[in-house]
């Protein structure tokens, strides 16, 4: 399988990341187009393939996959259609908020359309933990979709769903990374207003949420059941909790996650 991937910003460049650090596919077998030979250059030694020629790329791979800002879809698209083998390539695409109906509309070729995705990472798929939302566009066969899914498996875990939940697994995962960057950063501001050294609370509070995780996927717990293992009567973890609460913490996670849906 030899993997293009149009489009190398930030989520291009970490998907590259998270290809070469895994077992899908060799590096021999990624090919890395931008237009900025600066933003290419940084796999030159890795083995993949670079070009600043999306047409190169997009006529090598067997998936092609597009990362580009949601304004320059079309132009990119357009830009590759005429060499893109529509009996032989998957198309992916990734970029928020484009519709599948205006991609179809605009790559649609003698009747024809190609297989396509659209596909939402997180930035944490260069460290192959990536929550990634794959919805099956126009899936020929279901080989393709096992395809992709293959893939993105291969850089954490997917989940496939419709085209309406993709915005609301956008913010709750591909934005949700941020939100959960910004807890860590007020538990370890918090950590140095307790006395600890900047670096030591940052390191003491991702210690904790990976603990909470691992705990969490291990025992099947619901948050708040695995909260009552650690609140006792009149303890400090409930009195933390609730003034926590008293000042919205709940209520504003969900209103930033629907404002972010939006």
């Amino acid at each position: 399988m030899k993997i293009s991937i149009i489009g190398a910003g930030a989520m291009g460049g970490a998907t590259v990341e998270g290809l070469l650090k895994g077992n899908y596919v060799q590096a021999a077998d990624i090919c890395v187009s931008d237009a900025l030979q600066k933003a290419v250059e940084r796999f030159a030694d890795s083995g993949a393939i670079i070009t600043t020629d999306n047409n190169a790329a997009a006529k090598w791979g067997d998936m092609v996959l597009v990362f580009v800002k949601p304004w320059l879809v079309e132009q990119v698209l357009t830009g590759i259609k005429d060499v893109l083998d529509y009996d032989r390539q998957t198309l992916v695409v990734v970029a928020a908020g484009v519709k599948s109906e205006s991609i179809k509309e605009w790559m649609s070729k003698d009747g024809k359309m190609i297989p396509l995705f659209l596909v939402i990472p997180n930035i944490a798929i260069a460290q192959l933990q990536s929550m990634t939302f794959i919805v099956p566009s126009v899936a020929s066969e279901s080989q393709h979709t096992e395809q992709v899914v293959a893939l993105f498996d291969s850089m954490g875990q997917t989940i496939i769903t419709d085209e309406q939940h993709l915005a609301a697994g956008t913010t709750l995962a591909s934005c949700g990374i941020a939100y959960a960057m910004r807890y860590v950063r007020a538990a370890s501001e918090g950590g140095v207003e307790l006395g600890f050294k900047a670096d030591d609370a940052k390191q003491i509070v991702m210690q904790t949420m990976r603990g909470a995780v691992e705990l969490l996927q291990a025992t099947g717990l619901h948050p708040e059941a695995a909260i009552d293992l650690v609140t006792t009567p009149g303890g400090v973890t409930i009195k933390g909790l609730n003034e926590m609460e008293h000042n919205g913490f709940t209520s504003s996670v969900i209103k930033g996650l629907k404002a972010g849906a939006k």
